[in-house]
């Protein structure tokens, strides 16, 4: 099935309306579960999963906003939370936002001090999406498109990115990430929700935590890698065995080739478990969702830094800065292919 823009029915709703005119709608897909997936063609982003419980109970598991307006006000926060959002061109930390590509170094937008974070001053998570799909049935979907202009935040080459969300039977949100340029550019996506399966307005730092990993990057002050990998074996980052999720995380988790599984969270006082699947190189795994007192979150919830927790599966972070770590490099011609899933489930 598909809707255009101006169809308003049950299942999309206005959510506001940018400073150019462009009105931002809420889709929300349901299995017959009665899992709800809500997602806004805002910076391609979740705001809301819904999760049914036994006694006819839904808990919502991500972090997230009321309003288009205090999305856009997050971005101006100390420390801006990203919450649901596609990342983009590039997850992560580049050292000094300087590389070289093909011989040329390139200077990209700064943001985040000397460095550029998350694609830059204006990312992917801070623009309007195009809604390209809709499709209802045993597998509701959405595909939403992101059209990035030649030398956007100096990135070279027009790119164009496809994010399409589904929600299956069995209770999993897949995420599969297509795109392509027109010149060699560099390219590292990611989702970016904050979960928390105690509900959005609890604290993660309750549920366990496994990370399937044998090393994380090291990094200096300034989360910045270092190039090298230290092997997580008896160290406090070994999350091999469950242990309760963190206060502070912000860290690089590398992942073997081919593997499928990256992190298990567990909770306890709903018996609820989601899995963390992926084809991606790493897993960055941050605690965060600090507000600073500054903006509500949903139902007026003070989100604080042990709010939720990011699985943002992804390339290694300042990857194009290391010649140990997997290309960032997408060329010309070439296809770019991410897929994640979170697959929920009672215990």
């Amino acid at each position: 099935m598909h809707f255009s823009q101006l169809d308003h029915p049950k299942n999309i709703k206005s959510f506001g309306t940018l400073s150019d005119g462009k009105e931002v709608l809420c889709y929300t897909l349901k299995n017959k579960n009665g899992m709800e997936l809500s997602v806004i063609n805002y910076g391609a982003t979740i705001t809301s999963l819904k999760f049914p419980l036994s006694n006819q109970e839904k808990i919502d598991v991500v972090l997230g906003f009321d309003t288009l307006a205090d999305y856009i006000a997050s971005y101006d926060l100390p420390s801006a939370p990203y919450f649901g959002a596609v990342i983009g061109r590039f997850a992560g930390r580049i050292n000094q936002a300087t590389f070289s590509l093909n011989g040329k170094e390139i200077n990209l937008t700064k943001n985040h001090g000397a460095h550029q974070l998350h694609g830059g001053v204006k990312g992917f998570s801070q623009q309007f999406w195009k809604v390209k799909k809709i499709s209802e049935g045993d597998y509701p979907s959405i595909t939403l498109e992101y059209i990035s202009q030649h030398l956007e935040e100096n990135y070279p080459g027009i790119l164009m990115a496809e994010v399409t969300y589904m929600l299956t039977e069995s209770n999993q949100v897949i995420v599969e990430f297509h795109a392509h340029g027109t010149e060699d550019t560099l390219l590292n996506l990611t989702q970016h929700s904050y979960f928390n399966l105690d509900g959005h307005q609890g604290n993660v730092t309750n549920q366990d935590l496994i990370i399937h990993s044998e090393s994380v990057l090291e990094t200096n002050q300034e989360n910045i890698p270092s190039g090298v990998l230290i092997k997580l074996s008896d160290s406090s980052f070994d999350f091999t065995n469950a242990k309760k999720a963190p206060k502070s995380i912000d860290n690089t988790f590398t992942l073997k080739a081919n593997q499928k599984v990256a992190a298990v969270l567990t909770s306890e006082q709903h018996n609820l478990k989601m899995t963390v699947l992926t084809d991606q190189p790493a897993v960055h795994v941050y605690v965060g969702g600090n507000c600073f007192g500054q903006i509500k979150g949903k139902e007026a919830a003070d989100y604080h830094p042990e709010s939720g927790i990011c699985f943002e599966t992804q390339n290694y972070p300042d990857a194009p800065n290391h010649k140990n770590f997997p290309s960032a490099v997408l060329k010309k011609g070439e296809r770019y292919h991410h897929q994640t899933i979170f697959a929920f489930e009672t215990i």
